[in-house]
């Protein structure tokens, strides 16, 4: 399955995530990862130095697709940015309401 706006494909399905309880905050493009890892968590009794390696690999791709997010964003407000100085916005609707007060 794979996502959009991410460059990542899904590799653990729905079904999968649910069969390891994994929270719905966590069903992402890395989810194959954390599944494993909770696993040898558990196993070990969360002590932390006994998965560091698989730990400290998830958190890494986990931060990798944070930093690609926020630079989809970051285009995404720089072309609003240009539409806005441009002057074609016109009389489209704003996606936010201005205030009374405002």
């Amino acid at each position: 399955m794979e996502v959009n706006g991410s460059s990542k494909k899904m590799i653990a399905t729905q079904a999968e995530m649910v069969e390891n309880k994994v929270s719905i905050l966590y069903r992402d493009q890395y989810a194959h990862l954390l599944i494993p890892l909770n696993k040898f968590r558990q196993s070990e009794f969360y002590l932390p130095w006994k998965c560091e390696n698989k730990r400290h690999s998830y958190e890494r791709r986990e931060y990798e697709l944070i930093m690609e997010r926020m630079l989809q964003m970051q285009k995404i407000c720089e072309e609003e940015a240009k539409f806005k100085q441009s002057g074609k916005h016109g009389s489209s609707i704003p996606l936010i309401p201005k205030t009374a007060n405002a």
